[in-house]
């Protein structure tokens, strides 16, 4: 079967230029219209359609077809401007309808000049404008709800503080494999901050290797949903240790539903009555988590023990961050301490503070969009044609639709 090495699909430029080469390609006579059809993303009836005007008008009769009513509307543009505007248009053929206003207006200085939006239909009708890239919603990364093997998504929490014997207030953080429900920790702090958290993850880490995805909810240090993915310095961390960190939607708690029951079982077990102080209710936190884990059968995993099922990772967790190497084609930039990327002399893009000191990737998209990453995770998207006054400054954004 002969390949078709010249393939434009329709969107890729503009519809008359599409059609010029789909009859090109045919006059060859070295492929067939199934061939064609799949080739341009076309269905056979257009094929067909463009090969009975070409046959019959020749190029002329490639261009599109008005759909309006026969009979001049006493607003139409005056022949002679259209044909100057398509004349203009063949001339400057980067050009867009604004420019080629502007020039109409010196050619024609006593006629009744079309506006940027009538100059740009004209365009279109002639099928002389390249369609533009539309931006989809990007889909979050929702966390395996349901996974099928040990060490795919763990899930951690500071959840359920409670007042100990001394009126001072322990904060319980619990990491578990969402796969065989087993606690690798309970560990009681004073605090529900970074320092702890990372803390306790190292060992963790250490101890027993690294998942896939850590399951978290929105609050510190974990999430925030103010930040872009809601990515904090603990996430990434995460992200640095090929690990991605996921969260459950606001106000969603049962998303992340057998933690959210283990806890209540830490709860009854650990917090009625507390311990005196925190050394003494670590303990009590350390007797649950021996018991749960290895002698308290458990229903979903058929009345078997956690650690009975439980697999341990077989990815170590990786004493030295390594360098990430970006893509030749995307563009380093470090991040500042206020969390914003230069971009040229005077502009700015505000990603995170938690970013700040870290080297993101820029990946061009075309129409003066920009795709974010921070190593291999995306982050969001920023225009850089908003940035058209000096010292002005974009915030990235997870979605331009």
């Amino acid at each position: 079967m002969n390949q078709i090495l010249i393939a434009m699909p329709w969107k890729d430029t503009t519809i008359m230029e599409q059609k010029i080469e789909f009859i090109c390609e045919w006059r060859t006579g070295k492929h067939t219209i199934t061939e064609l059809c799949k080739a341009f993303e076309i269905s056979r009836p257009t094929a067909y359609k463009i090969i009975a005007r070409f046959e019959k008008e020749g190029y002329e009769g490639l261009r599109e077809l008005s759909r309006k009513p026969k009979g001049s509307h006493p607003n139409a543009t005056n022949e002679k401007v259209v044909e100057s505007i398509l004349n203009l248009k063949e001339k400057y053929k980067l050009w867009g309808a604004k420019k080629i206003c502007k020039l109409l207006y010196n050619d024609y200085p006593n006629e009744a000049i079309p506006t940027v939006l009538t100059v740009h239909n004209i365009l279109k009708k002639h099928g002389l404008v390249s369609p533009q890239k539309r931006l989809r919603r990007v889909k979050p990364i929702h966390p395996i709800f349901d996974p099928k093997q040990c060490n795919e998504v763990w899930s951690a929490d500071y959840k359920g503080k409670f007042l100990m014997g001394n009126k001072i207030y322990c904060h319980p953080l619990t990491i578990a494999d969402s796969k065989s429900r087993f606690v690798f920790t309970a560990k009681g702090h004073y605090k529900e901050n970074l320092a702890s958290a990372k803390a306790e993850f190292k060992r963790v880490f250490r101890k027993y290797g690294i998942p896939k995805q850590i399951h978290t909810d929105n609050g510190s240090p974990f999430g925030s949903v103010a930040a872009i993915q809601r990515f904090t310095r603990l996430s990434y961390w995460f992200i640095e240790l090929g690990i991605m960190p996921v969260f459950s939607d606001p106000a969603h708690p049962e998303q992340n539903g057998r933690h959210e029951r283990m806890h209540r079982d830490l709860k009854a077990a650990c917090a009625k009555p507390s311990a005196y102080d925190l050394k003494a209710q670590q303990r009590r936190l350390n007797h649950f988590v021996k018991e749960y884990n290895h002698i308290r059968p458990h229903e979903a995993l058929g009345m078997e023990t956690p650690a009975s099922v439980h697999d341990f990772s077989a990815r170590p967790f990786p004493e030295k961050i390594t360098n990430f190497d970006y893509d030749s084609e995307m563009r380093v930039l470090k991040v500042t301490k206020n969390g914003s990327v230069r971009w040229g002399s005077y502009n700015w893009v505000y990603l995170s503070a938690s970013l700040q000191g870290k080297y993101i990737g820029a990946l061009e998209m075309g129409n003066g969009i920009w795709r974010v990453f921070y190593r291999n995770v995306f982050l969001g998207y920023f225009n850089e044609n908003e940035l058209r006054t000096k010292e002005k400054s974009v915030r990235l954004e997870t979605n331009l639709v």
